[in-house]
């Protein structure tokens, strides 16, 4: 499974999301959109916008922190292993 968190170090909702993960134990790419302009570009280009976080599960995208949601496509893409 492919997971790409991109965050802001200094968006709350970024850390809720980025500590989600870790509590969860569910291993993931952190990409900080600050500190990289590559990173900034492919979170415009997947969610034509700059609020963080957006996460990517196996190419489906989540806008925002919204665990429910999480939670349904981490089930989803195990299943498709």
């Amino acid at each position: 499974m492919d997971i790409k968190v991109y965050l802001s170090p200094s968006c709350p909702w970024s850390q809720k999301t980025k500590e989600w993960f870790v509590k969860k134990k569910v291993s993931f790419q952190e990409l900080d959109v600050m500190e990289s302009d590559k990173y900034r570009d492919e979170l415009l280009e997947k969610s034509n916008q700059m609020g963080t976080p957006v996460i990517d599960v196996n190419g489906s995208i989540i806008i925002g922190f919204n665990e429910a949601q999480l939670l349904t496509m981490i089930q989803n893409a195990e299943k498709m292993k």
